[in-house]
């Protein structure tokens, strides 16, 4: 009698129910999901360093328009662990597939409805002829609360669910591949405003072509809700609902039991969620001022070969994590940051439109993604299995407010003092030197991150179904006793 074909699964005896069709297709959910999270970020951070100053938050002089902006831009940050803690006890509840449902809708369906927003101003040559003052920032900002909330636990529930499904040697690699969706995300964002930048920024802002980008948020909403509807649930999480050992209460079990391990997972990210920030927004508004000068669509230009080569490296660095270790990969990426940081934004105030494309691609494309792409598996295995979605989610989002979410507005209040201090932005060349102090603020938080690679345990390979930390597990190991035969 004819036996039907098997499905293929992976050579891992970790999950043997989890067939290569299976992983395949959590890749691509995750990497949707993360393409959205990216896009919506990249997105808002073009807008609010060259458009919301004029949409949003006019009257001012430029420079505290561009804190307005960016200060909506932290709103954004500052809601995300907020974000995290209820989606990530959801998720160590609930499952990891019913969150990054949740998730995906959130973020897309409020960075849709922020194309539809009215401005503050008359805006004749848009659908809405009349702006309606103060209510435009305020309806901006509770869509970016909407967005935030998503956001706090998009990319954990995707690091989570792909390194659960990994085949042990390859974890590394396999989930680093949803952060490939950054990537495209961040380049289809950067295209639009290429595209529209092109018309001259005063067409875009004075008419509703600003809006395009934010409403194509729509279509990778339901491609992704799509694609996540399709998905089995995490084999880790399988098997704690099986033996009943999901945690009752996983905020209080991980403030017991993993606070430091939060802390290390907060001081992991500071490099790279803050050298985020900082070089896809505040670089792109420091370079396109007048101190620096360049003009024409430098930020979209130089996101677009950057996330390019971001796509190249992340799996890279998954791949060898796997390899080397997570720890050592990791910390590799975090120098190459701190030493960087001096020479990249001295070469950013020169003013050349090649040297700054080329100087960005290397902060983002090699130093920040190369993070990323270590990242995934490192911070997923840090945790133990019962709190290990709120975990990643608080110690992410955290260190998202600290770093990601306070660099662009902190970076900004810098420039505005140099300007003042050069005698205001009449002045020419006001503000150049910002780029020292910058740069300063860029490798304290390197540093940060560099001397937590040397507190940390590494996890590689570690078994994902035990439920204690990799800290604790590592200081049992440690205090052992020593037995001889």
């Amino acid at each position: 009698m004819h036996q039907p074909a098997q499905a293929a699964t992976h050579a891992t005896p970790d999950n043997p129910n989890i067939t290569t069709a299976d992983l395949r297709r959590a890749a691509w959910a995750s990497s949707v999901g993360s393409a959205l999270e990216y896009y919506d970020m990249a997105l808002y951070s073009l807008a609010a360093a060259l458009i919301f100053t004029p949409l949003f938050f006019p009257g001012g002089d430029p420079t505290t328009g561009l804190i307005l902006s960016f200060g909506t831009y932290f709103i954004g940050f500052g809601v995300r662990p907020i974000g995290g803690i209820i989606f990530g006890r959801l998720g160590d509840r609930l499952g990891r597939k019913f969150v990054l449902m949740a998730t995906v809708a959130m973020m897309g369906i409020a960075s849709t409805l922020i194309g539809f927003l009215p401005t503050y101003n008359d805006n004749p040559g848009d659908w809405y002829g009349s702006g309606v003052g103060i209510l435009a920032p305020v309806l901006l900002i509770v869509l970016r609360v909407v967005q935030g909330l998503g956001a706090g636990a998009e990319m954990a529930g995707a690091s989570i669910l792909m390194t659960e499904y990994s085949p042990r040697q390859r974890r590394g690699f396999f989930a680093s591949l949803p952060f490939m969706g950054v990537q495209v995300g961040t380049v289809v964002a950067a295209l639009i405003y290429f595209v529209l930048s092109g018309a001259g920024g005063s067409t875009v802002t004075s008419t509703w072509w600003w809006r395009i980008p934010f409403l194509a948020s729509f279509v990778l909403v339901l491609v992704a809700i799509y694609l996540r509807l399709k998905l089995k649930e995490s084999p880790t999480f399988q098997k704690l609902e099986a033996r009943e050992q999901i945690a009752d209460h996983p905020m209080r079990e991980l403030l017991t039991n993993s606070r430091g391990t939060l802390l290390r997972g907060i001081g992991l990210r500071m490099a790279e969620n803050g050298s985020s920030s900082i070089y896809q927004a505040l670089a792109v508004a420091y370079v396109t001022s007048a101190a620096v000068g360049i003009k024409g669509p430098i930020g979209a230009l130089s996101l677009v070969f950057a996330a390019t080569l971001g796509a190249v490296m992340v799996p890279i660095a998954g791949a060898l994590s796997d390899r080397y270790g997570r720890v050592r990969v990791y910390r590799a990426f975090a120098i190459f940051q701190l030493v960087a940081a001096f020479p990249i934004w001295w070469a950013l105030s020169q003013g050349s439109t090649v040297v700054t494309i080329i100087v960005i691609s290397l902060a983002l494309g090699v130093g920040t993604w190369g993070m990323f792409g270590s990242q995934s598996a490192f911070m997923t295995e840090l945790f133990g299995s019962r709190h290990r979605y709120l975990g990643v989610s608080v110690a992410r989002e955290v260190s998202a407010v600290i770093s990601g979410g306070l660099a662009p507005l902190i970076g900004a209040g810098i420039i505005a003092a140099v300007v003042s201090s050069d005698g205001g932005a009449d002045v020419p060349g006001a503000g150049l030197g910002a780029w020292v102090f910058i740069a300063g603020y860029t490798t304290i938080l390197c540093a940060i991150t560099v001397a937590t690679t040397f507190v940390t345990p590494d996890p590689t390979g570690r078994n994902l179904e035990d439920s204690r930390d990799a800290l604790t597990t590592q200081r049992e190991k440690d205090t052992a006793p020593v037995t001889t035969s």
